[in-house]
């Protein structure tokens, strides 16, 4: 395989760290791979300058494009950044708003744009598109908008639309639908026993507004529905991802797995291994968070051989690198604030009176 094109390969991984600064291992595989990203725990985070410098080297571990920095920053119980940043309620309380729920919807997002960008990190894994219809759900929850497709379809819409038209690339999440589960993907496969009828009428019409609306990545759950593929998780699955999200729906952004290491995938198949197959399958990128960087360079280097032998199609690896290409260009490759700038400026944004009291009206609604 030519250089170029091993590189190329790093791409496809958004990958992870286990301190708050770049360790030499993850530098080196840098060198050889033109990694796609990383994603930021509370791990990684100290204070916003520590946060913004950490954004920039992340960034610049991207050779030929810049490497995105990502976050899962929903509000409630998934928020990684802290004070000083704003504490947002969940985001249940935007679907309770009732009249003022579009609107308080956007100032959030606009408001939560404008912290994110301030310390450099450029994706944002929000929207939570799942719906929540099923109490007893133990990982969405109050991460869900609302408990109706509509409402759910509208207020993601409106998000989506603040965050990326601030510059922020959004990712709506987790398709097909995590929403009624009675089981946590992190530590075992659920299960989702709706027929596709009622799939394509409840759990996708989210979905179906976040691509009307441009979204530009969407995540896939580490979910098992029989309806559409008895055996394969939906992250795996080229029915569910490439013949359902790609070909019906029509989305034309980046499709990222789910985190690899949840137990949902690696109590049953090799991390590598599931890497390969969630690519053959159509998703045009992987995470994987624990901050193994062997892992994430075995990952790689499974990724590369499934190149080279065939196994990864010509066509499916061309496709799927011109879609990360595109979707950095979109929000990464142009006119953007420099480090310096940033860091100047990251004080006067963090947690401003503005969005203390778009926090405290959502949190009326909690």
């Amino acid at each position: 395989m030519p250089l170029a094109t091993r590189r190329d390969i790093g791409q496809f991984l958004i990958g992870s760290m286990p301190g708050t600064s770049i360790p030499v291992e993850l530098r080196s595989l840098a060198r050889e791979f033109d990694l796609g990203g990383l994603i930021l725990f509370t791990r990684n985070i100290e204070v916003p300058e520590q946060v913004a410098e950490l954004s920039a080297e992340s960034e610049a571990l991207g050779r030929t494009m810049p490497a995105w920095v990502s976050v899962d920053q929903e509000g409630g119980r998934v928020a990684r950044l802290k004070e000083p940043f704003t504490k947002w309620p969940p985001m249940a309380t935007l679907g309770r708003a009732g009249a003022q729920s579009e609107q308080l919807a956007e100032r959030f997002a606009r408001a939560l744009a404008q912290e994110l960008l301030a310390v450099g990190i450029s994706l944002d894994y929000a929207p939570v598109l799942d719906i929540h219809t099923n109490p007893k759900n133990p990982v969405i929850g109050d991460r869900a908008l609302a408990a109706g497709a509509d409402d759910v379809a509208k207020l993601g819409r409106v998000i989506i639309r603040a965050l990326q038209g601030a510059g922020l690339a959004a990712c709506g999440k987790h398709f097909p639908g995590h929403g009624d589960t009675t089981t946590d993907s992190h530590f075992e496969l659920p299960l989702v026993e709706h027929a596709p009828d009622r799939l394509r009428a409840i759990e996708f019409e989210p979905f179906r507004a976040a691509i009307a609306e441009q979204v530009a990545f969407i995540m896939t759950a580490h979910v098992l529905v029989p309806s559409l593929d008895a055996r394969r998780p939906a992250s795996l699955s080229p029915e569910i991802v490439q013949k359902l999200l790609r070909d019906e729906l029509k989305f034309e952004g980046v499709i990222l797995s789910d985190d690899l290491e949840m137990k949902a995938i690696s109590a049953k198949y090799d991390i590598p291994e599931a890497a390969v197959d969630a690519i053959i399958a159509g998703c045009d990128g992987v995470l994987i968070c624990s901050g193994d960087i062997d892992l994430q360079g075995r990952t790689l280097e499974a990724l590369v051989r499934a190149s080279e032998s065939g196994k990864i199609p010509t066509k499916r690896y061309d496709d799927a690198f011109a879609r990360l290409k595109r979707a950095k260009q979109r929000f990464l490759m142009g006119d953007r604030p420099g480090a310096a700038a940033r860091m100047k400026a990251l004080r006067g944004v963090l947690g401003r009176e503005e969005h203390q009291l778009v926090a405290a009206e959502m949190a009326a609604y909690l």
